[in-house]
């Protein structure tokens, strides 16, 4: 599947089944499908040239788990200190970030987050803009969020002077290694 999203593709270190399982354990949902065959084909790496995805991983500093629960208390903590804070909401449902588990960033600082639904396989996928005020609809899934991002719809999702992303990936450890793997 991922081969149709990514030309260049270098796989980076892949989580097992078994840190997937951790860590759907540790943080008390069901990772979707379209993530979990991420982290099994793709590993840790830079998606689209632009996006770092949080993968289950023996480093505290990388795993996903412990990346989540980093990005949404230092959230916590600058939202603390602003009085009457609102998010800008696409579709105007505030209470998506009230779902939200974080699971990436952007170079630029944007956070990216599962609307964690119960009873659903797969979750939307949303992006907190880097100034915490915007809060904008990425994709139905991890795939749909890198295709959409790959061509004009990356306007909505990151702004309107954004520009189509490349449509690559690399993983960590493999900056130099060409071609697919």
């Amino acid at each position: 599947m991922w081969e149709t999203v990514f030309a260049p593709c270098v796989p980076g270190p892949f989580a097992t089944d078994a840190d997937l399982d951790r860590a759907e354990s540790e943080l008390g949902f069901a990772l979707p499908e379209s993530y979990r065959a991420f982290c099994r084909t793709l590993g840790a790496g830079r998606a689209n040239g632009y996006f770092r995805v949080a993968t289950p991983s023996p480093d505290p500093e990388l795993d996903l788990v412990g990346r989540a629960e980093l990005i949404a208390h230092s959230i916590s903590t600058v939202l603390g200190e602003r009085a009457d804070h609102r998010f800008e909401v696409e579709g105007d449902n505030p209470s998506v970030i009230d779902r939200a588990c974080f699971f990436g960033q952007s170079e630029a600082g944007a956070f990216l987050f599962w609307d964690v639904v119960p009873g659903r396989d797969e979750y939307e996928i949303w992006v907190l803009a880097p100034d915490l005020e915007s809060i904008r609809f990425g994709g139905a899934d991890l795939v749909d969020l890198m295709r959409r991002s790959q061509g004009p719809a990356v306007r909505g999702i990151l702004g309107m002077g954004a520009e189509p992303l490349p449509a690559s990936f690399v993983g960590d450890g493999t900056e130099g290694a060409s071609g697919p793997h």
